[in-house]
């Protein structure tokens, strides 16, 4: 059982005696504030705190770490208040414990909505001290060790909850001891017979394995001391977990996993572990493509080695990491390797990543439309599988793997991957939805006007991307529903011989306290989306107004203008694909804004006689705009006639979009035309050219009348 002493005697090590008489002043308040409390298990209460300063001290983890440890359930379970804390030890330590207590109160098994919004709990703890999820993942990891005096059904729940958060968290800060032991714990706790079944099968493989361990680790050491390098050499050891995810996924049996040697040589510096690599080379053959130098680009999580497979005597597979003691510990203790190396600065540069990837956290917190979709976006960052690609300038980028040139321009900057319109792979120009390969040079060509599209949500990976697009699409349909319901309203009005100015401030009060809208704004923007009628809100923002009559017919009805530049709130039917100098009807669709029809469409029959939901439309005199339309051909089959469609639509100035061919017998085909077009009248510049054409016999423009949008 530890104890208050042997604890002390361990921290004299690298803390002071002024700091470890304070971590022992907070053991003792602890004890006493929770005396008479006893865990499930029947020990006194105070061994649990005790037991996390433990795991914190292994870390080296500095004082305020360690009081934070032991008291980190004082004000949760003792009723001591926090103002009595922070007199006894200081705004910090009280701080880390009040960050503690607020993660410990989180239930990952409540409602989905209710888990999201406790893990942005999380993330803002995070933020606030790095060292607060620190120390609740010591709490965690003990809580793990002493899970067999808990009921099964809790001790399922608490591994899953810990795989599920916890332990990619470890990972993604690079705990990585603290990760392995938390997933052997939780895999004994949820599989008990699986894990019992493997740790019997590895023990008996260890032991047929132990004579070929020995000579290959024997040959490694030769090679070693033939050159006069010193370096510690060990077998790696599997670990039952990672044995069965592997089963589990790559669908291999145990003796295929076990079959590969897996070594660790620790040497003294980098210089000297590309010197052991090229050793390594010489003593077996490498395996091609299966060299990782994770020393020049290192994992996300600050995780520094060199990676190397060989083929040994009998074709028997070594895998072999070659590091300095440094990284080694880096590997273990992750960004709590800062307090134990201070002074490198490779160190600290992992600590930064940790602070960068928390900074990351906010953004998308604040980016994101709620905690739902948040976790979306950070579950992505927590199970990374890395790949490394270049600026044009030589700087190193970290992406998820499966990444696409519009994450990368969003790692670069938010305003790189709002104004992206186009891509530089390799100097060469590539498609923004290509993913990117690892080693490549990627380049980002921005404009003032571009903008995300929404088509990009589909294949973009990162949360960074995902969440800054949805958060501009967000903004940008607010802006153009607004506007749009302003334009709807001021025709409503219209209609009635009104205009904006002629409302009440107080009539709108009124209205808006009826619907629950928090401003005039937002009432224009829900006209805008469709989810309220214009025509009606007139009606309502009119009555009781200065006391005069509203008369239905005191304005003539002139139609709304049509531009095609409108946005988003502002859609085309697909159905009939109308085009400048069509007569056109509006139809308000809710939550799409304004669908625009041809006045002949079968869809909107049920809707025009009703003026709620049917708006009178009017092209603008001034277009400039591209419409898509699509034409149906039917043509002699003859060898370029296709050709020569595509020339004589080039020659008209337009641009086909899509096109395809359907044979309809040996001598006549049916040809579809997606094409871009200005109007009518350019529509049928078009057409007169198609015409000239030897072999077209028809061309109807077709339309499809089977969808209402």
């Amino acid at each position: 059982m530890p104890t208050i002493d042997t604890l002390s005697e361990r921290l004299n090590q690298y803390l002071s005696p002024a700091q470890i008489q304070q971590v022992c002043r907070a053991y003792f308040y602890a004890e006493q504030a929770h005396e008479g409390q006893r865990r499930r298990s029947g020990e006194p209460y105070i061994i649990h705190p005790l037991a996390v300063a433990n795991i914190l001290a292994d870390m080296h983890l500095d004082h305020q770490s360690l009081m934070a440890a032991m008291l980190h359930d004082v004000i949760e379970d003792t009723g001591v208040p926090k103002t009595a804390l922070a007199s006894q030890f200081g705004d910090v330590v009280t701080d880390l414990v009040d960050g503690v207590s607020k993660l410990t109160n989180i239930n990952f098994e409540s409602k989905e909505h209710q888990q999201a919004e406790n893990f942005q709990k999380m993330a803002m703890a995070m933020a606030k001290d790095i060292r607060v999820i620190l120390v609740k993942l010591a709490d965690r990891l003990h809580n793990l060790r002493t899970l067999g005096s808990l009921k099964p059904e809790k001790r399922r729940r608490i591994a899953k909850e810990t795989l599920d958060i916890y332990a990619p968290i470890a990972n993604r800060l690079g705990l990585n001891s603290i990760r392995v032991e938390m997933e052997e714990l939780c895999f004994e706790a949820m599989y008990p017979m699986r894990s019992d079944m493997i740790r019997k099968a590895v023990k008996a493989a260890r032991g047929h394995r132990s004579e070929m361990v020995n000579s290959i680790q024997a040959a490694i050491r030769n090679r070693l001391n033939e050159v006069s390098i010193s370096a510690r050499v060990i077998g790696r050891e599997k670990h039952l977990f990672s044995i069965y995810t592997k089963m589990k996924e790559k669908r291999k049996s145990l003796t295929d996993i076990m079959d590969v040697y897996g070594f660790r040589i620790i040497t003294d510096s980098v210089d000297t572990c590309y010197r052991v690599l090229g050793l390594m080379h010489s003593l077996y053959k490498p395996v091609p493509g299966r060299f990782k130098d994770y020393i020049a680009i290192p994992k996300t999580n600050g995780y520094q080695s060199l990676h190397t497979t060989l083929i040994g005597i009998g074709g028997v597979p070594i895998e072999i990491q070659i590091r300095t003691e440094e990284m080694e510990s880096m590997a273990n203790h992750g960004i709590a390797a800062h307090w134990l190396y201070k002074s490198e600065s490779d160190q600290l540069s992992g600590t930064q990543r940790a602070r960068q990837w928390v900074q990351n956290l906010l953004e998308l917190q604040k980016n994101a439309g709620s905690p739902l979709e948040f976790v979306e976006h950070v579950k992505v960052d927590l199970f990374p599988d890395e790949i490394y690609v270049f600026t044009p300038k030589g700087k190193i980028m970290e992406l998820p793997a499966g990444s696409t040139a519009i994450d990368f321009a969003y790692a670069v900057h938010t305003d790189v991957g709002n104004h992206c319109i186009a891509c530089r792979i390799n100097r060469q120009l590539a498609p923004l939805s290509a993913r990117l390969q690892n080693g490549q040079t990627v380049q980002i060509v921005t404009a003032p006007g571009g903008q995300p599209n929404p088509a990009w949500l589909n294949f973009v990976v990162t949360g960074k991307a995902r969440s800054n697009i949805r958060n501009y699409l967000k903004s940008q349909r607010r802006s153009e529903s607004v506007a749009l319901g302003e334009r709807l309203l001021n025709k409503a009005l219209d209609v009635l011989g009104k205009t904006i100015t002629d409302i009440d401030d107080q009539h709108i009060e009124l209205v808006l306290k009826e619907t629950g809208l928090p401003s005039f704004e937002d009432l224009l923007e829900d006209i805008g989306c469709g989810n309220r009628m214009a025509p009606l809100l007139a009606r309502r923002l009119l009555v009781a107004n200065k006391g005069s009559e509203i008369q239905l017919e005191a304005g003539d009805q002139s139609p709304l203008a049509i531009k095609g530049t409108e946005g988003l709130m502002v859609n085309f039917a697909k159905c009939c694909s109308p085009i400048p100098g069509d007569p056109i009807i509006g139809y308000v669709s809710s939550g799409r804004g304004l669908v625009i029809h041809t006045e002949n469409c079968r869809n909107v029959e049920e809707f025009r006689d009703n003026p709620e939901k049917c708006v009178i439309l009017s092209w603008d005199k001034d277009i400039d705009s591209e419409f898509t339309l699509d034409l149906k051909l039917y043509l002699e089959n003859r060898r370029g006639i296709v050709a020569e469609l595509a020339g004589a639509i080039t020659q008209a100035e337009a641009n086909i979009e899509k096109i395809s061919v359907e044979e309809r017998d040996a001598r006549l085909s049916v040809t579809y035309l997606t094409l871009s077009v200005h109007g009518r009248k350019h529509l049928a510049r078009v057409i007169r050219r198609l015409r000239t054409i030897r072999g077209v016999n028809k061309i109807v423009r077709s339309k499809n009348q089977q969808s209402a949008s």
